[in-house]
């Protein structure tokens, strides 16, 4: 097979490690494309979900955005920043080209599938999440069996446990949509969103951004980092102890499994604030990111807990807040990723571009990460995505199809704003050099010419 370190043209100062581009830019553009799907979903249902958000179309959209958007783009980072985080290659070029297409296919399958009420559908995509995920374990059995290197390694073994935890259960349910195997009620699909959204894509984010932090930040905390360990640890098993319970319907376990997994999302945000007291660089739209979707974490928490306190006397109504709170959870996640993606993409193209011989930026001067997108749209992006987020959790905490119908809306515009900034400016770079031409240093050596013959 193809070592995953191989790519011709490699620039200086690029790991052997990190795989080409085009295998990380491929999970992310799938990502915008299953956000703009998640949108349309959630439009399409708004009026079954303000009825019942446990209705199919409500869960069909829920897995447009877990699977299409959110898995999508944390399985990108992963196929990145695994190999960056470990010092040790993919298995196989090979064998991550194949397990996007398997996870594509999955995600996009499982959900129209469920919307659509097509059985043998949800079936098949089943097994392609199981084949993707048996290709991705053995494609990260390579870089993840190094040892040591801290709470970001451990944290990403935790997950891909997570991810097959999720798969698994899945898949059986999804084996059969007819009942002949299991009752698939509504605490069993909560089961399987806090399994998805904690043990597996949390728990990504949490251990990967304690290297893109420092990074993005330039923080670097003093000493030891203990709420690192404990952020990991407590939200994994808090996820796992909290969706056993849920399934099985034990109370007493429930509010254990809730209290650990608060634990270590307190840890997580105990470990942001302390990057941000220990930053180094000025406040930019990555920090109104991340701080935002702490924010939706802590929203998150407080629904969850409203929705789980008047279940037992206003049943709909604590269904709605408890929909509300796994929505504001990937809300936590989506807005992260979005924030997180106006960084890691141009760090991504910019090598590619190197690697292509681009040499100068707009300006003439050495090509920036900056120089690759425009940061008044970034900006539009980070008002569209907060309020779609916003509209989604406060029309499904108030039943409100209008509210619901906005959010879809919103994503949908996230998905394409987002998309089409962060490719226009490389696509136009990557033209002009595969024609021959260094456009921004041809530009800057014209402006140079004009310079010297214009009369003073």
């Amino acid at each position: 097979m193809t070592s995953s370190g191989s790519w011709s043209g490699r620039p200086p100062g690029v790991p052997g490690a990190v795989p080409p581009p085009s295998v990380p830019l491929s999970f992310l553009v799938a990502s915008s494309a299953g956000l703009v799907a998640c949108g349309v979903a959630w439009v399409w249902a708004r009026g079954a979900t303000a009825a019942d958000p446990t209705s199919d179309p409500a869960i069909a959209a829920v897995h447009f955005g877990v699977l299409a958007a959110l898995t999508m783009g944390v399985l990108g980072a992963t196929h990145q920043f695994a190999p960056v985080i470990t010092g040790r290659p993919l298995r196989s070029v090979l064998l991550a080209r194949a397990t996007f297409m398997a996870w594509l296919a999955a995600s996009w399958l499982l959900p129209l599938g469920i919307g659509f009420e097509q059985t043998a559908v949800t079936a098949a995509s089943g097994g392609l999440a199981l084949v993707g995920l048996v290709l991705l374990a053995w494609d990260l059995a390579a870089p993840l069996s190094v040892r040591g290197k801290g709470a970001p390694v451990t944290a990403l073994r935790l997950a891909l446990l997570g991810a097959a935890a999720t798969t698994l259960l899945g898949a059986t349910f999804v084996g059969d949509r007819q009942g002949n195997w299991f009752v698939l009620s509504g605490h069993v699909d909560l089961a399987m969103g806090v399994l998805g959204l904690f043990a597996w894509l949390g728990v990504t984010y949490i251990g990967v951004a304690q290297k893109l932090w420092p990074m993005f930040m330039l923080a670097h905390l003093p000493g030891g980092h203990r709420a690192a360990t404990v952020s990991v640890w407590a939200t994994w098993l808090g996820a796992a102890v909290l969706a056993g319970a849920l399934a099985h319907g034990a109370p007493v376990a429930e509010w254990a499994g809730a209290g650990v997994l608060v634990i270590g999302l307190g840890a997580h945000l105990v470990s942001l604030w302390a990057h941000l007291r220990h930053r180094r660089r000025k406040a930019d739209l990555h920090l109104v990111f991340v701080a935002t979707a702490a924010v939706w974490l802590v929203v998150a928490a407080g629904l969850a807990l409203a929705g789980a306190l008047l279940l037992p006397r206003h049943y709909h109504l604590g269904v709605a807040l408890v929909a509300a709170a796994m929505v504001a959870s990937g809300g936590w996640l989506l807005e992260a990723l979005v924030g997180h993606a106006h960084k890691v993409v141009p760090f991504i193209v910019w090598s590619l571009l190197r690697s292509e011989g681009a040499r100068s930026g707009p300006s003439g001067k050495p090509l920036m990460f900056a120089d690759l997108y425009h940061h008044r749209w970034a900006g539009a992006t980070y008002g569209t995505v907060t309020a779609g987020i916003g509209a989604l959790c406060a029309g499904l905490g108030a039943s409100w199809a209008p509210a619901i119908a906005a959010g879809g809306v919103l994503l949908v515009t996230t998905g394409v704003i987002a998309a089409a900034n962060l490719s226009a400016r490389p696509l136009k770079l990557l033209a002009g050099l595969r024609n021959g031409t260094d456009l921004p240093a041809a530009a800057a050596t014209t402006q140079r010419r004009e310079a010297v013959v214009r009369p003073k």
